[in-house]
């Protein structure tokens, strides 16, 4: 078995002695102790294969969440994924296909990439997207990466309305490459710009949502002339699906806009994995992060798909690139790209108002209860409703469950007990934060409230 093991012993201990470590586990040593392993695994002898699916299908059982009705997001969603995205993004071709890097042996899932980043970059509104990142918050912090090349300034101003997760995510890039992060607070739901700057916190990047992850739809045209007023670039994090109701963020003045592409085609499987959106004004196509797949002609004038605009080496030679990334979400993206086709703009758009219509009846179905309030007032959503409970948020979820809903996203899972600026401590403990995919009737939308009477009655 040693001759499998990707380092030696006397690898990892020069590797060690360069960092200056004492040991493997103070290598580790970000990590929670309660993630680690402890004491190895606990594998038992082998066991015949049946025995061995009988063994997973009885720990899946497990996994309660699988049989209640979703009301969760909070960044990933419970949307409706027709079969034929299953059956053709599923085929051979596509999930075995490795970064094509030969065009001459990988033109179908050049033009399938293509045809992706077609489409979204028509629904952010700009001219140019990439073939894929790994997922939203992974987008979010090349977003900024670019724009504090572009600008030449540290300084970057992000809204509290993104996700907390991607803003931690952000964070922690940012302790490598210098960024300097202010975070902007939110009132009543929506980021509130500071009127004036002092010295030093001229902003070369400024981040909004769009809508923010509380579900507000925010008011990009204002960051649009924030950043205007410092000559920042503007990064706008945006709901693709909310596009298919919304002006697109491009339209509003973006000079990027990322998201989170899970919501085309991709089952929650968990959390991952997922797929990063990620398009750019031609003017910063050169600081494009990842692959960028280009249509042009062969020797014999015939239609032909390439890379483009980057040798192989500037991805894969991280002292030469302009960007970390090394690879793509080329599946996923695929999915994507199945998915929107399959949807086309018409569907897209009956998705999104199936999303705000379901939104609008919860919302107008809690009006009637005591104990549950809407913590952003009337602030317009689309697919999220934040609500305070009058029991934390936390307690609220356990009791829905018994009622067979997942009843949503405690705030303090997100934003931690305390808050972290877009929210107060209160706020965060019984704060819930709820989606309505086009998925959830009005049937299970009643009940789900129901539920939720008693759950805050209890």
């Amino acid at each position: 078995m040693a001759d499998y093991l990707p380092h030696t012993s006397e690898e990892i201990a020069t590797m060690l002695a360069f960092l200056g470590l004492d040991d493997l586990d103070d290598l580790f040593s970000s990590v929670p102790a309660a993630l680690r392993l402890a004491g190895g695994l606990d594998l038992a002898p082998g066991e015949p294969e049946p025995d061995v699916f009988a063994h997973v299908a009885e720990l899946a059982r497990a996994n309660a969440a699988r049989e209640l009705v979703c009301f969760a997001g909070a960044g990933a969603y419970d949307h409706e994924v027709p079969p034929v995205v299953r059956a053709l993004a599923g085929r051979s071709e596509f999930v075995t296909a490795y970064t094509p890097y030969q065009p001459e042996v990988a033109q179908g899932v050049l033009q399938a990439v293509f045809e992706y980043q077609t489409m979204v970059a028509r629904l952010a509104g700009l001219p140019v997207a990439n073939a894929s990142l790994y997922d939203g918050a992974g987008a979010l912090v090349e977003a900024v990466n670019l724009g504090v090349g572009a600008t030449g300034r540290q300084r970057v101003w992000v809204s509290a309305g993104i996700h907390p997760h991607w803003r931690r995510c952000l964070a922690t890039f940012s302790e490598g490459s210098g960024h300097d992060l202010r975070m902007v607070p939110l009132e009543e739901g929506r980021t509130v710009w500071p009127d004036d700057t002092a010295a030093g916190d001229v902003p070369g990047v400024v981040v909004v949502g769009y809508p923010n992850y509380l579900g507000c739809i925010e008011d990009v045209a204002a960051a649009r002339r924030v950043a205007d007023a410092h000559g920042a670039l503007l990064v706008v994090a945006a709901d693709p699906v909310a596009a298919g109701l919304l002006r697109s963020a491009g339209e509003w003045g973006a000079d990027v806009v990322v998201g989170e592409g899970q919501v085309f085609g991709t089952s929650l499987s968990f959390g991952g994995p997922y797929l990063g959106l990620f398009c750019c004004t031609l003017e910063q196509v050169r600081r494009l992060p990842g692959r960028l797949v280009g249509e042009t002609v062969d020797v014999e004038g015939r239609r032909a798909y390439v890379t483009t605009l980057r040798a192989r080496e500037q991805d894969i030679r991280r002292e030469k690139a302009t960007s970390n990334v090394c690879t793509n979400q080329t599946l996923m993206a695929v999915t994507a790209a199945v998915q929107l086709g399959w949807l086309g703009t018409s569907g897209l758009a009956e998705v999104a108002l199936r999303c705000a219509r379901g939104t609008r009846y919860l919302r107008e179905s809690l009006g009637g209860l005591d104990g549950v309030v809407p913590l952003t007032g009337d602030v317009p959503v689309v697919r999220e409703l934040a609500l305070r409970t009058a029991v934390p948020a936390r307690t609220v979820v356990e009791r829905v469950a018994t009622e067979g809903f997942l009843a949503g996203v405690a705030l303090a899972d997100l934003a931690g007990e305390e808050g972290d600026g877009s929210i107060g401590p209160d706020d965060a403990v019984h704060g819930l934060l709820v989606s309505v995919t086009e998925r959830r009737t009005r049937a299970e939308i009643d009940g789900y409230v129901a539920a939720l009477d008693k759950a805050v009655r209890s």
